[in-house]
């Protein structure tokens, strides 16, 4: 059985292996990273761009309304909490239509 004094060496050498392993790996990953860049003729500014959508986004009319609150729905997407309790309180979804 090893002593405390020994595992603690074991670990202080593991935990130095783990830094040099760390850093030369993160080295090899720069490495491909900017090989890629140069390939593509990226910039890092490229990298941070955020991708446009193709198109105009439109709003949706609104098709249910609550009447007591003005509060709406499109009909997309989850049902609003107002929406799910008035429904669960025994209204229709009907009542609600714009």
């Amino acid at each position: 059985m090893s002593s405390l004094k020994d595992l603690l060496a074991q670990r202080a050498a593991l935990d130095e292996q783990i830094a040099q392993t760390k850093d030369r790996e993160r080295a090899d990953a720069i490495g491909k990273v900017k090989a890629l860049m140069s390939e593509y003729g990226l910039s890092v500014a490229d990298l941070s761009a955020r991708p446009t959508k193709v198109g105009k986004v439109s709003k949706v009319a609104a098709k249910y309304r609550n009447k007591a609150t003005g509060e709406t729905w499109s009909g997309r997407g989850l049902q609003p909490k107002w929406l799910k309790a008035a429904i669960a309180g025994g209204a229709k979804l009907e009542d609600f239509h714009v």
